[in-house]
């Protein structure tokens, strides 16, 4: 039996392909013991007990970028988890670590290196975060989701999707689709989604373009996000949603998609090969412009900036794409192109590589 330790969290960035690989594991080996290590404060705290695994959780330990009280505290808190993770580890016999990045990675990591226990990485995102530069350093296993990423020892490896999306047939959904959202049969589907945070720019926009898209032959799906104040003007062929929990079924039905360019939704436009107007969120690190170049140098998205995502952007080049029925189809194969629906199974390869080097194939 073997037992692995999954580390990472914070966002759904972090949790849900670990949650995936470890649904990947768990298929595979039944009888395997899969601990998460995380935070008390992150998605995971409610994401990973929900799915049926163990959940360590660790304190939350921003690396300090400035001196101060927490910057001189720092490193004696750090050290005290790093011992307590390689404690677990030794106790436990966690045949190997898995870290997906986020607060959990890096004491997981450093753990890992003192119990001498085999590493391994996933990368979310083409520009990579601080705990995955880090522990890059002391494996050889490492799997990327998009091929630029700069990181030593990389290997392609995709996104571990949730089952939903990697087994998804859009075609044999679609009917169910339209049914769950209200879908008219006789109009193509715009999905907007930005997600709960930084999607004001998308949603006003849109929300200002609703009478041209309908005019333009096309129905929208908004998701708007659980923050926005936007209200349902119920108007026909415009569908408002705060949340949505069925987002296979969205993606089943979407026939264009505008959408922020976060990891895991590029990797689901590209898998399942779905043709995008993206529109980089634009605080932060600038990681969701990276994340978005291998399918816009495919040709299966365009890339808007966030100041530039306006009514007339919509008005001058978003509708005539929409009209445009064979570009779309030619930007939904190429899309297709660059993704791929096997993450979990690729990733669960190269865990398989680092516990057992001798009998695993390549990732």
């Amino acid at each position: 039996m073997t037992t692995y330790l999954l580390a990472g969290g914070g966002t759904a960035g972090h949790v849900n392909p670990l949650l995936a690989t470890a649904d990947e594991l768990r298929r595979r080996e039944p009888d395997a013991e899969i601990i998460v290590v995380g935070t008390a404060t992150g998605l995971e705290a409610r994401l990973v007990p929900a799915r049926g695994y163990e959940l360590v959780a660790i304190p939350k330990l921003p690396f300090p970028r400035r001196p101060n009280r927490a910057a001189v505290s720092f490193g004696p808190r750090l050290a005290r988890v790093i011992s307590d993770l390689k404690t677990l580890m030794v106790s436990r016999g966690v045949d190997v670590v898995i870290g997906y990045g986020g607060y959990a990675a890096a004491p997981a990591y450093l753990a890992a290196r003192r119990a001498k226990v085999p590493l391994v990485i996933h990368e979310a995102n083409a520009k990579p975060g601080l705990a995955n530069r880090l522990g890059a350093r002391f494996t050889p296993f490492v799997g990327v989701a998009f091929r630029n990423t700069p990181l030593p020892h990389s290997r392609f490896v995709g996104m571990p999707l949730r089952a939903e999306i990697e087994n998804l047939d859009r075609d044999s959904a679609r009917a169910e689709a339209r049914e769950f959202f209200g879908l008219s049969d006789d109009r193509p589907t715009l999905l907007v989604t930005g997600g709960s945070l930084g999607a004001e720019q998308i949603n006003a926009t849109i929300f200002a373009s609703v009478p041209a898209i309908l005019g333009a032959g096309y129905q929208i799906v908004h998701i708007v996000g659980d923050r926005s104040s936007l209200v349902d003007p119920e108007t026909e062929g415009y569908h408002l949603l705060h949340y949505c929990d069925r987002m296979e079924l969205a993606l089943a039905a979407a026939d264009f998609a505008v959408s922020r360019a976060g990891a895991a939704t590029v990797s689901e436009l590209a898998a399942l090969g779905i043709a995008s107007a993206l529109v980089p969120y634009a605080v932060g690190n600038g990681e969701q412009r990276f994340n978005a170049e291998d399918i816009v140098a495919s040709g299966g998205a365009i890339l808007v900036a966030d100041a530039e995502f306006v009514p007339e952007w919509v008005a001058s080049t978003l509708l005539p794409l929409l009209a445009d029925t064979s570009r779309i189809t030619q930007m939904a194969s190429s899309a297709a192109g660059t993704g791929v629906r096997d993450g979990s199974a690729r990733m669960a390869d190269l865990i398989n590589l680092a516990v057992r080097p001798s009998s695993a194939g390549p990732a």
